[in-house]
């Protein structure tokens, strides 16, 4: 994507906007935000990157009212805050787009933009409605038809309308979560150079990214999160994508990374792609001509930015996801770990056995033999160290730790000749973790063919005996060693 970088792009106020000092959040056992502290100076575009999990949505929901820190405080242009609820955030300026739009789609945009309005339930009024959509469109160049179903929009003016609803309440602080997830390269190249008007016109935005060029090119400034924490913050003139993105993954392009010593030499290859492409729903390529193989007995580590075609390679090696062009290889028995165990692996409500007993569904016929995936599940718990009162618990009541441990054991059960796994301690305490990765190294003694990406580059680095970097839809064999896959991360391996 070609986003020109600023040239006289000028701050005209070097006052914080917003700023949050201290933050704390946690849910449960999970530390979601440590101390994190994120200022923005008014009058510019803020970008806030960090991989998945890092707390960026977390940190933002706070501003916006949304959460409630466990600690920290909140300031508007230089003001202590204390929201109750987003009612108080929207009074102060401050509006949010978030990732998922929230949008009615059965009414049209004008009665979306109007809900939550004081006063509604004293009466709508349709034609007022409708002339403040087009006043908005009119001033700021989102113009939309007040009277269109919110359900016959496409993407890119759900987007206007969610931009015009925080608008219409005067937002003069402007959040949006991912804003170019769901758009065309040209789509996006649109908002960008509305948001570029919007702030110069004395407002201020902040995006939640994990586009590192983009940001670059779009934003003021940067803040970068990395497990709840900030670990890097400034102007945008004066980092460069390595940095950047070293911050994100926790690695400096300088340091080395012992390779890990094979067991032993690896066999013929299990899983292989050869000239593989992939391209999304949205006619986005995901996957640009890809060649590799993951052989018996190796473990393959994977790497890569968010939004480089990594969760497809993993997907399309573990047979979830079909490829559109190219020949795909894979043996008929894989595992497969994916990221959001409680999302894509189990049925919180449903017990052990029955969360074992869907690894077959999609192949077994006939009567279910409940006594023998008791059996199994049974066995699977002696095996991996599941701590839990038995097979008839159910998932949902077993700690983060034990639920990734039942699912790897699941998927290692019967000896698989391959295996993926997407982020596979994510969420883990250091015992847990430790436990999930001594479990990838003895399945690859076993001599299995393992696939593993973690978005923490010291984890895959640690067990990997050969790396593939994914960047932009292409996927390299890089150096197992820190500084070769950062470089490879942003493009330059």
């Amino acid at each position: 994507m070609d986003f020109h970088r600023r040239a006289d792009w000028a701050v005209t106020d070097p006052a914080y906007a917003l700023t949050l000092h201290g933050i704390t959040k946690q849910f449960g056992s999970t530390v979601a935000l440590d101390g994190a502290d994120f200022d923005v100076r008014a009058g510019t575009l803020h970008a806030l990157l960090g991989e998945n999990g890092a707390g960026k949505t977390t940190l933002m929901r706070l501003a916006f009212g949304m959460l409630r820190a466990d600690a920290g405080t909140i300031e508007v242009d230089g003001t202590p805050r204390r929201w109750r609820s987003s009612a108080d955030a929207i009074a102060a300026g401050i509006g949010m787009v978030h990732q998922h739009f929230l949008l009615i789609p059965a009414m049209t945009v004008a009665e979306n933009v109007s809900l939550g309005d004081r006063g509604i339930l004293r009466g709508f009024n349709p034609r007022a409605a409708a002339d403040r959509v087009r006043r908005i469109g009119t001033e700021t160049g989102l113009v939309l038809d007040p009277a269109a179903c919110v359900a016959d929009l496409a993407v890119g003016a759900q987007q206007r309308l969610e931009i015009v609803k925080a608008l219409a309440r005067d937002a003069r602080i402007l959040i949006l979560d991912e804003p170019t997830a769901v758009l065309s390269p040209a789509e996006s190249q649109e908002l960008y150079a509305w948001l570029r008007a919007f702030v110069a016109r004395g407002h201020t935005v902040v995006i939640i990214t994990h586009k590192v060029r983009e940001a670059l090119a779009i934003a003021d400034d940067l803040t970068v999160l990395r497990r709840g924490r900030t670990v890097l913050t400034g102007s945008s003139r004066n980092l460069d994508e390595i940095a950047v993105i070293g911050a994100m993954i926790g690695a400096s392009v300088t340091a080395d990374a012992p390779a890990t010593a094979n067991v032993s030499a690896p066999g013929a290859a299990v899983m292989s792609l050869e000239h593989v492409s992939v391209i999304d729903e949205r006619g986005v390529q995901r996957l640009r001509d890809v060649s590799m193989e993951v052989r018996a007995g190796e473990i393959v580590g994977i790497a890569g930015v968010e939004g480089s075609g990594q969760h497809e390679l993993l997907r399309v090696l573990a047979g979830r996801l079909t490829a559109d062009r190219g020949h795909v290889k894979t043996p008929a028995h894989i595992g497969f770990v994916p990221a959001d165990r409680l999302r894509d692996a189990l049925v919180p409500a449903m017990t052990l056995t029955e969360n074992l007993a869907l690894k077959d569904s999609g192949s077994a016929r006939g009567i279910v033999n409940w006594d023998s995936y008791e059996a199994r599940a049974a066995a699977t718990i002696r095996g991996h160290d599941v701590r839990t009162s038995g097979p008839e618990a159910l998932a949902g009541a077993l700690s983060g730790g034990n639920q990734q441990k039942f699912v790897l054991g699941r998927e290692l059960e019967g000896s698989p000749e391959a295996l993926v796994v997407e982020n596979p301690t994510r969420g883990l305490d250091i015992r847990a973790a430790a436990h999930v990765l001594a479990e990838l190294r003895s399945a690859r003694v076993a001599g299995v063919a393992v696939a593993v990406y973690s978005s923490d580059l010291d984890e895959v680095l640690s067990i990997a005996d050969r790396m593939i970097v994914c960047f932009d839809g292409n996927a390299t064999a890089t150096a197992v060693d820190a500084g070769a896959v950062a470089r490879a991360l942003v493009g330059l391996g």
